[in-house]
């Protein structure tokens, strides 16, 4: 078996690739984001569920770049928002807004609803490609919560400083990052993944 193989993870965001090599510490591969190749097209989100889109990113940057790709597709459901922004959260302020607009302006829709009727979930899907593109595993994650009344914390990135999980009183911002990365949507969409790659590795080792 290969081992220390190259992982691309289907994002600029440097939040994300800080929260996957923290996730993945243990597995044998280099794990490197989209900005270490400037030429790549972008690929366009246009599934309708979570897993449609981290399949469309990961099959589409594998073929282009000839590696092992994985990306993830996340969004906070909101139950007052009837599901919004579900997959739409990182556009929901619209194209190229910061997390502080996105956050401005879910926390302003909700601002008449008292704390028992902020309830939300994140929700992740995560998609595996090979270096041809084909999709070879996918799995998903929930955390539940509830959308706190103001922004708190400066750590993690999105939506996690108006998110509280369930069982705490601190947002995913306030969190310490090793209690986030056990508990949240992306560490248990990640659970069945770091199984997959242990399997395509053949070792594990920290990084």
């Amino acid at each position: 078996m290969r081992t220390d193989r190259r992982l691309l993870l289907a994002s600029h965001n440097q939040g994300k690739l800080r929260e996957l090599r923290e996730l993945l510490r243990d597995i044998s591969v280099m794990i490197t984001s989209l900005d270490g190749f400037p030429h790549l097209h972008a690929v366009e989100e246009t599934g309708r569920t979570f897993a449609e889109n981290a399949s469309l990113k990961a099959g589409s940057y594998a073929k282009q770049t000839h590696l092992l790709t994985i990306a993830d597709d996340s969004g906070l459901e909101v139950k007052a928002l009837e599901g919004r922004p579900g997959v739409f959260s990182a556009r929901y302020a619209g194209p190229g807004s910061s997390d502080e607009l996105r956050t401005q302006k879910l926390l302003s829709e909700l601002a008449s609803l008292s704390p028992e009727l902020r309830s939300a979930r994140f929700c992740c899907s995560v998609a595996l490609a090979d270096e041809e593109g084909k999709i070879i595993h996918i799995s998903n994650g929930i955390c539940e919560g509830r959308i706190a009344i103001a922004a708190r914390g400066l750590g993690g990135f999105g939506y996690d400083p108006i998110f509280i999980p369930e069982g705490f009183q601190q947002t995913f911002g306030e969190l310490k990052p090793e209690i986030k990365n056990q508990i949240s949507h992306r560490a248990r969409a990640l659970a069945g993944t770091r199984a997959f790659l242990r399997s395509l590795t053949g070792s594990s080792k920290a990084r």
